[in-house]
């Protein structure tokens, strides 16, 4: 079932960069989630079950299981605080120097995994369609 949500399992660099951004994100969504559960006074079941999938989205994405499932859900849940349609946490994950850690790896993450096809990097020197024309038959005396 997953094999078709994915085109490849990238090893090498693209791996570990795709490694890397589980392991910032993952923890990040965890760590919000169980803000979620104890930093609200009267959290209320909306609260709580935010809190709940945050925290089993993050565990998702930190081991890799279930992947696209798990990161549709945190990010539908960050998408949702930026455009705030579910409550923040009284204290959040997201002061400036959890935000460079985050964009540092993510950063290194896109060095790592390349610029991929949509890119000029991938027009100018992605894959080619080589042409090898069929040899010709000619005739041996």
């Amino acid at each position: 079932m997953l094999q078709r949500l994915f085109s490849t399992f990238p090893g090498g660099r693209p791996g570990l960069g795709l490694l890397l951004l589980r392991a910032v994100v993952g923890p990040s969504a965890i760590a919000e989630g169980i803000f979620y559960l104890t930093g609200l006074p009267n959290p209320s079941v909306v609260t709580w079950l935010l809190g709940f999938v945050l925290i089993l989205s993050g565990v998702g994405l930190t081991i890799g299981f279930l992947t696209p499932l798990a990161g549709l859900l945190a990010g539908i849940h960050f998408l949702g605080v930026a455009a705030s349609w579910f409550p923040v946490p009284s204290w959040n994950l997201h002061d400036f120097r959890l935000m460079a850690l985050g964009l540092i790896a993510t950063t290194f993450a896109v060095a790592l995994i390349g610029p991929g096809a949509f890119s000029l990097d991938g027009y100018l020197f992605g894959r080619r369609e080589i042409v090898i024309p069929p040899a010709s038959r000619s005739k041996e005396p």
